[in-house]
């Protein structure tokens, strides 16, 4: 989805800065400037160096809440037992961009729910000081990750939603490109 939606807003003349986790997805068009990283923790050095000067920021990467405290530097042999991992939670990018977040600047995060979907996803939008929240359900068929297709809902901060048809990512990326446009200009 963020590519889908880097390449609309290039092709509409914004220049976007891309910061990408691994992913198999290119970014070719020439107003996309991509920056690679490989944690939750160098994705949210880039994004708070870059959203500064930036007019908004979508917030769609599915950077995992938790990340191991210590990182193995060889392969973790079988043994007998079982074994714990302690986790430590990493960084909230999007609370983060929230809080520094100026006047004029548009705010776009992402929920993925399976339950309380609605309630969840409005719980988000306040809570991380967001604009507009693209609410995605796993409950819904052809939606979400491992797809080519999606079925959105965009609930803006004055409580608006949108409700949006199973689309192609492409297709949603207008739509989605399309409100944060029109929020923009409230």
């Amino acid at each position: 989805m963020g590519y889908a939606i880097a390449n609309e807003l290039a092709e509409r003349g914004a220049h976007v800065e891309l910061v990408s986790g691994p992913v198999s997805l290119k970014a070719d068009h020439p107003n996309i400037n991509l920056t690679k990283v490989t944690s939750a923790s160098e994705m949210n050095e880039q994004c708070l160096h870059i959203f500064p000067r930036a007019r908004g920021a979508v917030m769609c990467a599915a950077v995992a809440d938790y990340a191991p405290v210590e990182m193995a530097s060889h392969k973790i042999k079988r043994s007998d037992g079982n074994m714990t991992i302690e986790l430590k939670p990493n960084p909230d990018i999007a609370a983060a961009l929230g809080s520094i977040k100026q006047q004029g600047q548009l705010l776009v995060g992402f929920a993925l729910e399976t339950q309380n979907e609605t309630q969840n996803a409005l719980l988000k939008l306040r809570k991380k000081n967001l604009d507009m929240i693209v609410l995605n359900s796993l409950n819904e068929p052809g939606a979400g990750f491992q797809s080519e297709t999606n079925k959105i809902t965009i609930i803006n901060k004055y409580n608006n939603s949108f409700n949006f048809e199973l689309k192609t990512k492409a297709k949603v990326a207008i739509d989605i490109v399309d409100r944060m446009i029109a929020e923009m200009a409230l």
